[in-house]
């Protein structure tokens, strides 16, 4: 059997998939994995090196993100926050303590291991203003224009339509509101190898 190419998967092959991988990294966060995950990665892509050493050991081991959306929000005390992609909750976290006990950070996260970690963690720092709701960016399960800001770290690379998460983005943020967004960007063709599915996701 040849290798799997992802423009061979359906939209639904390729979510479940990344579904399962990003499972892995919340129950297994020593991989190894096709991407670089953990607290001294987080450090690498802009966060404060002090505030991580100081956040529990769960909160940062499964961090697979790309910057660091929080530090460029400007958020402040009494402003609804969401997370997409929120993973084991770092920015979720860092979020609650900008916008403080009035405000709220609402987690979007589709893998469900990684979501019981982040509710785990949250309960464990006792953040009663997060909360972390499974769902898809692609179709969010939020009423319009009901968040001040959304904060997103390298989710759209992982989906098929982009297009669908930018509606939905500015669907769900208020008049004013502001979209944060930490992604890659491809400056040139991806070489067959990296294309193939089957070392990324078996």
């Amino acid at each position: 059997m040849g290798k799997k190419f992802v423009q061979d998967m359906s939209p639904e092959e390729i979510r479940e998939a990344v579904k399962r991988k990003y499972g892995e990294v919340a129950s297994t966060s020593q991989g190894p994995f096709p991407f670089p995950v953990g607290k001294e990665f987080a450090k690498s892509c802009g966060y404060p090196e002090g505030k991580l050493d100081s956040l529990p050991e769960s909160l940062t081991e499964s961090f697979a993100g790309i910057g660091c959306p929080v530090s460029f929000a400007d958020l402040t005390p009494g402003e609804v926050v969401l997370d997409l992609g929120s993973g084991a909750g770092l920015d979720a976290v860092l979020a609650a303590e900008k916008v403080g006990p009035t405000g709220k950070v609402i987690g979007l996260e589709m893998a469900g291991d990684m979501l019981k970690k982040a509710r785990r963690n949250v309960q464990e720092l006792g953040l009663s203003q997060v909360e972390f709701r499974e769902g898809y960016a692609e179709a969010m399960p939020f009423e319009e224009a009901s968040v001040d800001a959304v904060l997103v770290n390298g989710i759209f690379n992982l989906s098929l339509d982009k297009g669908a998460i930018f509606r939905e983005v500015f669907r769900v943020l208020k008049p004013r509101g502001r979209a944060i967004i930490c992604e890659i960007v491809l400056e040139k063709e991806l070489s067959s190898e990296v294309k193939t599915i089957e070392d990324w996701f078996k």
